[in-house]
Parts: C-alpha cells; structure tokens; sequence
C-alpha cells in the first residue's frame, strides 16, 4: 500500500493552530505513529499540561534542589509530544527551559551548577539528551549555533570528566576522587549519544571506555553491580540502564548482551508490584522500557499494555504522578514512557 509522507513541521503547524482554537486539546502526533488506547492518550494529555503549568518563570522545574535535571526531563517530555521551540501547543514551554538551560552553560563546558548540585552530572547528562533532540529541529540559524556551541562544550566536559575506569560519578572524576557508579555513567552515554546523533563530534574512545566499564561491572548472573569499587551484588535499575545505553551505542551484538536482557527478563518483565523492593522503580522502567520497545513485537506489546495500565492507574486529580524526588521527576519519566512509540525523539527510534 503507498504512503504519503507529510513533512513533521506541516503537520505541527497544522495541530498547533487547532489547539490554539481550542478545536485540539491533546498534544500533536506523527501520522505514522501507532494509536494509544484512549485511556492512555487521555493520561499523556493531562500529564503534558500538569508539566507545562509548573513551569517556574525562569523556565525551570526543580525537586530535589535538582533545577538543572528537572527542566532537562520535563523539556524532554513535552518534546516527545511533537512539539519544537518552534512549532506545537508546548512550543513556548520548551522554549523557555531551553533558554534556562542555556544560561546555565558554563565556560568548562558543563550544564549546571557545581556550587549548589552535588550530583551535577546527572543533570548535565540529562541537559545534553534534551538540547541534542531540540538541536535536530531547531529552524534558526543562531539559536542552532549556540546550542551546538554549548553541546560542544559539553561534550567535551564529559570526556574530561570520564574517571580511569571508563565510568563517571556524581561529580566529575577531578571533583570525585576518581569515583564512578553505574546510572551517572549511563546518562552521560545517553546524553552522548544524542549528542552524536544529531550531527556533534563525540570520541568513539569515550564511548568505547564507557561500553568496557559496563562489561567490567556485569556480575555472573547477567546484571550490573552500582560501581567498579564496589562489586556487590546487581542492580535491576542500573543493569536496565546500561542494556539501553548499549543499545544506544549500537552494540546489540555483544556477548554480554544477551546475559543482560535475561536478567532484566527474569527481574523486571513482570510488572508485579513486588518489582518496587529493588527500589528506583519509574527510573528503572524508563529505561527498561526503552530496551523492550527496541525488540518490538508481542513482547513489547505485551510488556506495555501492563506497563502502562499500571503506570495510568497511579496518575493524580491533577495530572501528575507522585513518587520519590518529586512529582515533576515521575511525571517527566512516566510521559516519556508513555509516549516512546509516538517516534519523535531520534534516541528513542527503533
């Protein structure tokens, strides 16, 4: 059967003008995209607005005293509703946490703010994810070269950041005594990752360094131990984590691999509300999610309509979703699972 193609930026434009009438209240979606069950169209809507409500007039979300990170997840969210800077009914939301974002570009190259974020890598992983999907939409020129100024920078502050191991901490190795653990490392790769997607220079031996410190962390049932210094026992969410970021590298061939998704298959298929004792639930699902959509068929189906049944029946009055760090981080996390096959972000594309 043949396929008009109808160009993305028409078909915003087109939605956009409808919500602006009020004859659209749901977010924009791609033609081609799969139809989510209403109930779950119905929860992404009322999740999209809840996000872009809160918007602090900065231009940030924060929990957690975690600015940097919060805005990168929420910006992230909406952006897997089809909306740009430019064009959508989130356009002018997404605008404004990427201009804080930018002004939170520091000379080093690093997104955020060491004096009052302890963690500061999270949200600097998280920011060049984000600004690497608004770059690869972004229409003006000027504002194209400074986001691939800043993603530059950044990019390059994470590979000095990287310790010896191939990993990274909370902080960078210099600040952190050379300490790694497995989920910064894990959003580093992912926002590298996005970074070279999107056309930026990103060193395939930082890459190659990271993807060893995975296998050097992977314990013999098939799951990734929370750091090099200290091999214990495994971690559901940071093993999920490092099947996504490997996948993200495109190493779907690696021995490792298949030891990984067995124990992820064995841990986390299930759904069952017992899964919440491994702790770092919706962390955990946001990325096992993204492994399980990338091997499709009824699996995936079958996974997601669990999934995400479980993950509507938890959503608030409001909107949002409640958990540990704060509503803004659960309800970014849940959107963005909810919204995986909506394709619009090129890290989360099959």
């Amino acid at each position: 059967m043949m396929s008009i193609h109808i160009p993305r930026r028409a078909v915003l434009k087109s939605l956009a003008g409808l919500a602006a009438s009020g004859a659209l209240s749901v977010a924009p979606r791609r033609v081609v995209a799969a139809e989510l069950d209403p109930k779950w169209q119905r929860a992404v809507d009322r999740g999209l607005q809840w996000v872009a409500s809160t918007q602090s007039k900065l231009g940030r979300w924060t929990a957690a005293s975690y600015p940097t990170a919060m805005t990168a997840l929420a910006g992230t969210a909406l952006l897997g509703s089809g909306s740009t800077t430019t064009q959508g009914p989130y356009s002018s939301v997404i605008r404004r946490a990427v201009d804080y974002l930018a002004t939170r570009s520091r000379p080093n190259g690093l997104i955020g703010d060491p004096l009052t974020d302890d963690r500061y890598t999270y949200g600097h992983g998280f920011s060049m994810l984000f600004l690497s999907q608004v770059l690869g939409e972004e229409e003006d020129i000027e504002r194209r070269g400074e986001l691939t100024r800043i993603l530059n920078n950044a990019v390059r502050f994470s590979g000095q950041a990287q310790t010896k191991s191939g990993g990274w901490g909370y902080v960078s190795a210099k600040d952190g005594n050379d300490f790694d653990e497995g989920s910064t490392t894990i959003t580093q790769v992912q926002g590298l990752r996005g970074c070279r997607n999107a056309g930026l220079p990103v060193s395939k031996d930082v890459i190659e360094r990271a993807k060893q410190y995975i296998y050097t962390c992977k314990n013999s049932d098939g799951g990734i131990s929370y750091s090099s210094r200290n091999r214990g026992a495994s971690r559901p969410a940071i093993t999920a984590a490092a099947l996504a970021a490997l996948f993200n590298a495109g190493d779907y061939d690696s021995k490792h691999v298949p030891d990984m998704l067995e124990y992820c298959k064995t841990n986390l298929y299930r759904i069952t509300d017992d899964a919440r004792s491994f702790g770092h639930w919706h962390y955990t699902y946001l990325y096992y999610s993204q492994v399980v959509y990338r091997e499709g068929g009824k699996d995936w189906e079958d996974f997601r309509n669990r999934l995400y049944d479980r993950i509507v029946s938890e959503q608030q009055a409001d909107g949002s979703w409640q958990g540990n760090i704060g509503p803004i981080y659960v309800t970014a996390i849940n959107l963005t699972i909810l919204q995986l096959e909506r394709g619009f972000l090129p890290i989360y594309q099959r």
